[in-house]
């Protein structure tokens, strides 16, 4: 079993509540200040400025509700993928939640074979590459998840260099939801893959990193994280 470090998915969770719900406070806020206004001002307008705030506080409860459920699915995606990582041989250390200049990467991965960032994708749909370009039911994407892939690896990259390690950092892309057609391929210089093709991914007897380099490493990440 690999070593595991950090909680998967704990970041989505906490970012898709307070961007899915802020509106909510916004709108109580509102709603006291209608009370007031009611109580010790003009009755009238505070009772269509408490009916407003009500109104706004519904819709943007659910509204958040399923902003945050968005994060929420991210989040049971991360978990798949870790717990499918932290069966990878006792060599190897995988950081969920890795925080890189700010930048929270999904996975990255540390072990013989080299260092991986892996960014994890739920996505329910049919998963194709054309032209070198990842398309959902045929269709670009909103946020260009190779992209996203490359520059969270640069992230890693650059946070272990000024750490003190320098070397080569290999961008992932996984799918949790399994949807890849092609269920593993190379894409501008990203492994692109299904979650259930990590395990065979990962299989080499390739060693990039010495044990005592990669020691040496792994303490550098854990001052990190």
């Amino acid at each position: 079993m690999a070593n595991v470090h950090g909680v998967a998915g704990e970041w989505a969770r906490v970012k898709g509540m307070v961007t899915g719900l802020w509106p909510l406070f916004l709108g109580v806020f509102i709603a006291g200040f209608a009370v007031a206004a009611t109580a010790f001002a003009d009755v009238v307008w505070g009772l269509a400025l408490l009916v407003a705030a009500i109104t706004y506080s519904c819709w943007s409860l659910l509204k958040g509700l399923r902003h945050a459920e968005r994060f929420f699915k991210g989040a049971r995606g991360e978990e798949r993928v870790s717990s499918i990582l932290a069966h990878l041989p006792d060599a190897y250390h995988v950081f969920n939640d890795f925080v890189a200049d700010g930048k929270h990467v999904d996975h990255v991965v540390a072990g013989p074979a080299g260092v991986f960032a892996v960014e994890t994708k739920y996505w329910r749909g049919n998963v194709t590459v054309e032209d070198g370009r990842i398309l959902l039911d045929g269709r670009l994407p909103d946020r260009d998840p190779l992209e996203q892939a490359k520059k969270e690896a640069q992230l890693v990259k650059t946070a272990l260099a000024a750490a003190g390690w320098n070397g080569a950092v290999t961008p992932v892309l996984a799918f949790a939801s399994d949807t890849f057609r092609q269920h593993i391929a190379e894409v501008q210089g990203a492994v692109v893959m299904n979650s259930c093709e990590l395990a065979k991914g990962f299989a080499t007897e390739r060693v990039v990193i010495p044990p005592a380099e990669l020691e040496r490493l792994v303490a550098l990440m854990e001052s990190n994280s």
